[in-house]
């Protein structure tokens, strides 16, 4: 399995001028390697492009990208590596989504599909990256 970040899926569904190709490309690739998924949290970003829960579902299906749920192991984490950055002068107030993704990855072990590697490197080094 692979969580797929939301960037790289709003860069597909917007047609981004600078990433859609390669985000369309590791997506093709990955997918014959990794069962490609998103979490909630994920799912929740992506409901900012779109205009109904239908329309959103839609084009997961058709995609093949299916939900998986967090586990209480993943959410522990997230809460922890937030706690870590915040006593390192992390000036957010609520866990980020990020950490939520990243504490997902490495609960599973797997990897993550993004273009955003910065925090995930940072605050969970063991979760292996598929960047630009």
């Amino acid at each position: 399995m692979m969580l797929v970040d939301t960037n790289v899926l709003v860069d597909v569904l917007e047609d981004d001028p600078q990433w859609a190709d390669w985000s369309i490309q590791q997506l093709r690739t990955q997918s014959q390697v990794y069962t490609l998924s998103i979490n909630p949290i994920i799912y929740a970003e992506l409901a900012l492009t779109f205009s109904t829960v239908e329309a959103l579902d839609a084009t997961l299906s058709k995609m093949r990208i299916p939900l998986m749920e967090v586990p209480k192991p993943a959410l522990f984490l997230a809460g922890k590596a937030f706690a870590r950055y915040k006593r390192a002068g992390g000036t957010k107030q609520n866990v980020l989504p990020d950490f939520f993704i990243g504490a997902h990855a490495a609960v599973l072990g797997c990897p993550i599909l993004t273009r955003d590697a910065r925090r995930y490197r940072h605050h969970f080094p063991t979760v292996r990256l598929i960047t630009p």
